[in-house]
């Protein structure tokens, strides 16, 4: 599972897209008690179910992460944690999601330099004030100290989405592969030891 983690236009949403149309990554869709929007669909946008029965699946453990907020739950459900699967998350998410030391996984946080954050949520139609007051807010909460773990660091300022895109298609796979292979030598080393036995 590739983990996102990245402040307010960081660029985290059109790279997921970007990941998601050309390099074939499937959305981790996520689980709430908050009723749905008009536009939002069960199952795609989120898994919608009642706060009962996400208070119950709490007690049950099924969840890598989840969080109330605005007096809604959110939560990343075990199921389907697999590779090739893509979320974005708040750094506590990530903390949580790395404790779980579930295979194929790999954490990466974005970066950009925060004029440039500004300039987009500028044009993207963001107040003035609102800007400034999440500028501060996110240069403390997403500040790379508050992770326990991250396998990269990439930078959004310069390049292009799809150039993001690709790079961090690259280091995900690298990584995936590079852990995988480390699996085989293990298997190959117990071998050994069990024939000098």
């Amino acid at each position: 599972m590739l983990v996102l983690v990245g402040a307010s236009a960081s660029g985290k949403t059109d790279i997921t897209r970007i990941l998601i149309e050309e390099y074939g990554y499937k959305k981790m869709v996520t689980t709430t008690s908050r009723k749905p929007r008009i536009d939002e669909i069960n199952g795609i946008d989120y898994n919608f179910i009642s706060r009962k029965v996400f208070e119950n699946r709490i007690k049950k453990n099924k969840f890598l992460e989840y969080v109330l907020y605005n007096d809604n739950y959110y939560g990343t459900p075990k199921k389907g944690a697999t590779i090739e699967k893509i979320l974005i998350v708040e750094p506590d998410g990530a903390n949580h999601i790395y404790k779980h030391e579930i295979k194929d996984t790999v954490i990466i946080l974005l970066e950009t330099d925060e004029e440039t954050r500004k300039q987009r949520m500028l044009e993207r139609g963001d107040n003035l004030i609102q800007t400034i007051d999440r500028l501060e807010k996110d240069c403390e909460h997403f500040n790379k100290e508050n992770l326990k773990h991250i396998d990269f660091i990439v930078n959004t300022t310069d390049e292009t989405q799809e150039e993001l895109a690709l790079k961090i298609h690259e280091l995900y796979h690298h990584q995936v592969d590079q852990e995988n292979q480390m699996s085989i030598f293990d298997v190959f080393r117990n071998d050994e030891k069990d024939h000098d036995k």
